[in-house]
């Protein structure tokens, strides 16, 4: 069987077994799921009974997750070189766009699996709550509220996963991953007449409003506006990247 031939669920296997099975990522996941556990007590202990229900709980628990997604769709790509692993990999497989689509991929999966764990705890949380707190266990839920988490997830890491790609090392691509969103945001509430172009550039307002379940057409837009800065940009400029790199 020749390298082009590879079936694509087979490279995005690799690809997840690859982001899993390393001791970084390993750990990276465990932290993030410890977190959420972490936001699970300290709700239960001090939130406001209104805040304890099943929808805003999930939010809560996906908005802490979300805080380390990027740095493991740092590693999925940056490991290539950390680990020295380029090399065999793309000569394994010559066509490099398959390995980033296969990452890419696997980035999305876990991404998704991330909601689930997020809505698992959110659930159990919920069941709980009212025996420990006076909240009244709301269980308002929809398609829509795992839509939007999955998205927010998934948005994060491959914002994440982008930064990898262009700078090709994990501590530089983990630095200006939260450094530059956080510059911006800064900078547009501190320069006059700027706020409204900074709106549709910087992906907080967006990403906050997809999050909270309050997006209008407008949001939605500068949503589409801003992920195209922050992620298809770099991701762009990492392919050409890639694509001229020496593996040597």
């Amino acid at each position: 069987m020749t390298a082009a031939a590879i079936p694509m669920r087979r490279l995005v296997g690799v690809e997840l077994r690859k982001m899993t099975d390393t001791r970084a990522g390993f750990w990276l996941m465990a932290v993030t799921v410890l977190l959420a556990v972490g936001l699970v007590a300290v709700m239960l202990i001090w939130a406001q009974p209104e805040d304890l229900t099943l929808r805003q709980i999930n939010s809560s628990i996906i908005g802490v997750m979300a805080l380390l997604l990027p740095v493991l769709g740092i590693l999925a790509v940056t490991s290539e070189w950390s680990q020295r692993t380029a090399l065999a990999t793309f000569t394994l497989v010559p066509i490099r766009e398959r390995v980033i689509g296969a990452k890419l991929l696997a980035a999305i999966g876990l991404a998704v699996a991330a909601t689930l764990i997020a809505l698992l705890l959110a659930i159990v949380t919920n069941a709980i709550a009212p025996h420990v707190t006076d909240a009244d266990g709301s269980w308002s839920f929809t398609l829509g509220d795992f839509g939007r988490g999955a998205l927010y997830q998934t948005l994060s890491l491959l914002a994440g996963f982008a930064f990898g790609l262009m700078l090709m090392s994990s501590a530089p691509a983990i630095v200006l991953a939260y450094l530059l969103p956080t510059a911006f945001a800064i900078v547009s509430e501190v320069v006059p007449g700027f706020r409204h172009t900074a709106d549709w550039l910087d992906t907080s307002p967006s990403t906050t409003a997809l999050l909270d379940g309050d997006m209008t057409s407008e949001l939605w837009q500068q949503l589409l506006t801003s992920e195209l800065l922050w992620i298809a940009l770099p991701l762009a400029i990492g392919l050409v990247r890639l694509r001229r790199r020496e593996l040597a």
